[in-house]
């Protein structure tokens, strides 16, 4: 059976989507003038091997991404979902001494998902655990946020995130809640071994009965004129602290 397909855009989503062996391309949109650039940044890849390519003009890339405010850059790609691992089977077959894993519980805003993941995958996360209802798995904005991000990093969805806490437990992670009540400072923490590093949504930050399910509670010390950071940023910033840490 067929998967269905769905639109990526922007130069770097698809040209890592492109550089993906594992990822299907049904075909992609292009106007001239990006395919000789893209050609001309990478004269070592024969990028559009075995691949539909299609000739448009910008207006016809516009009219064919809608009106979501995402710049093609010129390139588009119809894509198929990558084939997933579930949590389960990621835990059993990883054999690493050191793995940090998001959690990100009602994080729902594609721009924040996709900066999430470009940020997750230069710092070294192994996986981002992702509510499958509410995850915006074929959103162009995310995959341009990601910047090809997408292509590098497990997303695993399940279906409640305090039944996956719960099972990550059992299996000697402990689970880091980072939240603006907290009052102990993340940087003073020992962030060797498995750790999930669990975020909540901006306008409300993570439940209570999430946060009952932490080990810990942890902040991001800022100025205190600041309330808070886009939670982009936040993971950005402690993903390169414990990537720093535990690999110096």
């Amino acid at each position: 059976m067929k998967k269905t397909t769905f639109l990526i855009v922007g130069k770097h989503a698809v040209l890592e989507a492109l550089k993906n062996p594992i990822r299907k391309i049904e075909r992609v949109f292009l106007t001239e003038d990006a395919q000789k650039k893209l050609n001309r940044e990478n004269q070592n890849l024969n990028l559009f091997k075995k691949i539909n390519v299609f000739y448009k003009s910008r207006k016809e890339l516009d009219n064919l991404c809608g009106r979501d405010e995402t710049s093609h850059q010129g390139l588009v790609a119809e894509v198929e979902q990558l084939e997933e691992i579930t949590l389960k089977e990621f835990i059993i077959e990883n054999k690493k001494e050191n793995v940090n894993i998001l959690a990100l519980e009602d994080v729902t805003d594609p721009r924040n998902i996709g900066s999430i993941i470009r940020s997750a995958v230069a710092f070294r996360i192994d996986g981002i655990i992702v509510k499958e209802r509410s995850f915006p798995s074929k959103s162009k904005l995310l995959y341009k946020s990601a910047s090809g991000g997408a292509e590098h990093i497990k997303i695993f969805k399940v279906a409640n995130i305090n039944t996956a806490l719960k099972f990550l437990k059992t299996k000697n992670f402990w689970i880091s809640a980072f939240d603006i009540s907290a009052k102990k400072d993340f940087t003073g923490h020992d962030w060797k071994g498995k750790n999930i590093l669990l975020f909540g949504s901006e306008g409300f930050g993570i439940k209570a009965q999430t946060l009952n399910n932490s080990d810990f509670k942890f902040r991001v010390n800022m100025n205190n004129n600041i309330e808070s950071l886009n939670i982009s940023n936040t993971v950005s910033i402690v993903s390169h602290y414990i990537s720093k840490k535990i690999n110096d």
